[in-house]
């Protein structure tokens, strides 16, 4: 299949008309000084701020490209306690007492975004999550998931048939989690903020922060195609809600691995099943329903990889329209997308100090693909944090949640994984050009085909090339993070670098961290 446009169904323009847009605030005035600049206009992001103003703290909120742009506008949206076989996984990693407070934060935060949902009209859907047996090769998983969360106190059940209508081997339910369009959360958050006097500032990119008293925030403001003006604000503290941090000390990016996972929604004739399902093997498979203006649509998630390291994206999304047309009959494609998630070494997420003992910059990250409950509740923790009360007196779950915390010591092994793969990659890659034939030399191919794109050797330099909308763009192939070198993803015709998971669009531009500053042009020769 050629690859389909690729923007989300919460983010599609003609699935949610009657959208109110929030006002569009005049331009950022440098020296301005805040209490709070919170980073990133995502769920993390917005809650956040909006949690901070209510206290009476004066916040600014920056956002690189718009509301909902990263994840939080391409999840699937599953506000749930029963996440695929987490708790299973975590039990087997850490102890009980924190796998217990890793669970409370998650009620906590899905407590809290019900309740906004109900008492801001945000429509919502109560619906059972099920953990599923695609196989009898995954029943043992699917128990394991079962025993995990009635040990933790979770109301489960089994059952032998889940009402999926096709061929599964059982899973475990939790009744009564809740599903949403989470534009619709995102787009009310930020009209809340307006009404409290706090300002959104979209397409201001964050790209230095300087710890002090103030902190210095610094700015590009982007002003059109390779147009961007530098500016300053100062305040007082700073929390990076960007899904994986942008400044590097603290060396998060080599705490947590980049995974992209893919997304789709069909019309399907007929009725559908009604539950939130996640299988329990491999490869994963999610489904929901979404109660669309013009019928019910069924999405179908999965085929996860680390961003960078799948040479052929548009597979993925292949498997999955092939996989759902065979078990669902006249399902008809409708939307396709992908989001990009964070998996800490330690697999609990990591929020807290960017350093040790340095609290002025605040973070969190790593929620691995659970951000509906661990985003409100990283935000619930983190506004403890900032309005004074660090003990966390009413919070004892946010112990589970600490970055730079004990947990972390039980992720070495994986840490050492990561960072060795990391390492392989980034010396292949750099040698490739040594060898004769593996990198094609610049131009002997001639351009790349619409939606194609290859990184060629010019002398010992490498170069993205790629063609997209008729336009060919050649860039540098070093990623401007740490040095990269990215590849092509041919399902979102977009340069992904394999080493930390930052991403950029055809002429270079960043669309995902850590890296802040586009694809270097080059030179022609």
């Amino acid at each position: 299949m050629d690859a389909p446009e690729t923007t989300s169904l919460w983010l599609d323009p003609t699935t949610r008309p009657d959208t109110r847009p929030f006002p569009v605030p005049g331009p950022l005035v440098a020296g301005s000084r805040y209490d709070v600049a919170v980073v990133g206009a995502g769920l993390t992001g917005l809650t956040t701020a909006l949690l901070l103003a209510r206290a009476g703290a004066s916040v600014v909120v920056l956002e690189a490209r718009h509301v909902g742009a990263v994840t939080t506008g391409n999840t699937t949206a599953k506000v749930s306690l029963l996440q695929g076989t987490r708790l299973s996984d975590l039990t087997g990693r850490h102890s009980s007492e924190t796998v217990a407070r890793y669970v409370e934060g998650n009620r906590e935060g899905q407590s809290w975004l019900r309740r906004y949902c109900e008492a801001r009209g945000i429509d919502h859907q109560l619906r059972d999550a099920v953990t599923y047996a695609g196989s009898p090769d995954d029943v043992a998983a699917a128990r394991a998931e079962h025993d995990a969360a009635a040990s933790l106190g979770l109301p489960v059940r089994w059952q032998d048939d889940v009402g999926l209508g096709f061929e599964h081997a059982g899973g475990v339910v939790l009744p009564d989690q809740v599903q949403i369009n989470p534009m619709d959360v995102l787009m009310e958050l930020a009209h809340d903020l307006v009404d409290r006097g706090v300002q959104i500032h979209e397409r201001s990119r964050v790209v230095g922060v300087d710890a002090g008293d103030p902190c210095a925030v610094h700015v590009e403001t982007d002003q059109g195609p390779g147009a961007r003006t530098p500016t300053e604000v100062l305040a007082d503290r700073v929390v990076l809600a960007t899904g994986v941090p942008v400044l590097d000390r603290g060396g998060f990016f080599a705490r947590v691995e980049p995974l992209r996972s893919y997304a789709t929604a069909f019309r399907v004739p007929g009725s559908l099943p009604q539950p939130m399902y996640l299988s329990a093997g491999s490869p994963t498979r999610s489904l929901r329903t979404y109660p669309g203006q013009d019928g019910e649509l069924l999405l179908v998630g999965g085929n996860g990889h680390v961003v960078g390291r799948d040479d052929h994206t548009l597979g993925n999304v292949e498997d999955l329209v092939a996989w759902t047309q065979e078990r669902f009959p006249g399902a008809e494609l409708t939307h396709v997308w992908s989001a990009q998630d964070y998996q800490t070494t330690s697999h609990l997420p990591f929020v807290g100090p960017l350093t040790p003992g340095q609290d002025a910059i605040q973070v969190a990250t790593g929620y691995d693909k659970w951000g509906m409950t661990n985003a409100v509740a990283a935000s619930l923790a983190l506004s403890v944090t900032l309005l004074g009360d660090e003990s966390h007196g009413s919070m004892p779950w946010a112990d589970a949640f600490r970055s730079w915390s004990r947990h972390e010591a039980k992720g070495v092994g994986e840490a050492a994984r990561i960072n060795a793969s990391v390492g392989a990659r980034m010396t292949t890659d750099r040698l490739k050009p040594l060898v004769p034939g593996v990198v094609p030399s610049s131009g002997s191919d001639g351009v790349p085909a619409e939606g194609e794109g290859r990184v060629e050797r010019s002398g010992l330099r490498q170069e993205a090339v790629c063609t997209v909308g008729g336009m060919t763009f050649r860039r540098s192939a070093s990623c401007s993070h740490l040095g990269g070198i990215v590849s092509w993803n041919d399902a979102e015709r977009s340069w992904d670098c394999p080493l930390h998971g930052s991403r950029f669009a055809p002429d270079g531009e960043v669309l995902e961290g850590p890296a802040v500053a586009p694809l270097a042009e080059v030179s022609e020769d």
